[in-house]
């Protein structure tokens, strides 16, 4: 395993594992045990997702167990939009997801969209960092232009900033915003969300049968070759294994050259920042019930 540093001095894994809809508690608390025991020391959860409770689980059967302890691992959440409505409804946000988890703290946390009053919910996550209830605080989905605006105003510059990140959408002007101001890229979907059918992509397949790994390790190489921290999901147990091995071979570079170039310049995924509908759905999704 690499790791990157963050601006507050802390080393993150640049390979960790995502639960996004994995709402079932059994199904993710058990993916997340195995994901550790295999060797994974980053976990992404969210507020919106439902599962931090899962995670939180997985987390203590593992220290139990002795597989790791927590300073070993680096547990990532996120503030979801309707708790960014103001300072004190973001206080109680992350009190919320500290509970549900069941952890004293988080390793990272993140405002999750940039809509709402995100900086009020900022100033709420500022203080729960300097307070030590959460070790580095970031963003999710900032692009450029909110970034530039976010970093020029707030007083602790973002430590992460977790966007759509793979071949097929590289990004370029977002990675040069976050390297100008210092945060770390990290990618979700990094595979492709599902939705480009990399896997049978001949030239991929024959890249991937030259270093004798898969069409997955091959994209999640190119990731971190990038210097982005990469977040792959699954529920199968194989899968998981797999997408873990990807740090025994080096892509060369005429290879992350024509990786890149499958740049589609836009995002093919349902998460469409763009789109007022989506917006407008994201401020209607209840994870309060």
């Amino acid at each position: 395993m690499e790791y990157v540093t963050l601006n507050t001095g802390a080393k993150m894994p640049m390979e960790g594992f995502g639960v996004f809809r994995v709402p079932d508690k059994a199904e993710c608390e058990e993916m997340v045990y195995q994901a550790i025991r295999i060797g994974y020391r980053l976990i992404d959860t969210a507020a919106v997702y439902t599962n931090e409770d899962a995670v939180g689980k997985a987390v203590s059967r593992a220290i139990k167990d002795g597989i790791c302890t927590r300073k070993d691992l680096f547990i990532t959440s996120k503030l979801w939009v309707q708790d960014m409505a103001s300072y004190e409804t973001a206080k109680q946000g992350i009190e919320n997801s500290l509970k549900k988890s069941g952890l004293d703290y988080f390793d990272l946390y993140l405002e999750h969209q940039a809509l709402n009053d995100y900086f009020s919910a900022w100033r709420a996550m500022e203080d729960a960092f300097h307070e030590g209830k959460l070790k580095a605080i970031g963003v999710s989905n900032f692009y450029p232009n909110i970034l530039t605006n976010f970093c020029e105003t707030v007083k602790v510059i973002p430590a992460v900033n977790q966007i759509e990140l793979h071949p097929y959408y590289t990004q370029e002007a977002a990675l040069e915003t976050m390297k100008y101001y210092h945060v770390v890229p990290e990618a979700w979907a990094p595979l492709g969300g599902g939705r480009y059918n990399p896997f049978e992509d001949a030239d991929i397949q024959a890249m991937a049968a030259a270093h004798h790994k898969s069409v997955g390790q091959v994209l999640l190489r190119w990731g971190v070759q990038r210097g982005t921290v990469v977040i792959p999901k699954s529920t199968h147990l194989e899968r998981i294994q797999e997408n873990f091995e990807i740090w025994d071979f080096t892509l060369s570079e005429e290879e992350m050259k024509q990786l890149s170039a499958l740049d589609m310049g836009y995002s093919g995924t349902r998460a469409k920042h763009f789109d007022p509908e989506f917006v407008r759905g994201c401020f209607a999704q209840n994870i309060h019930g």
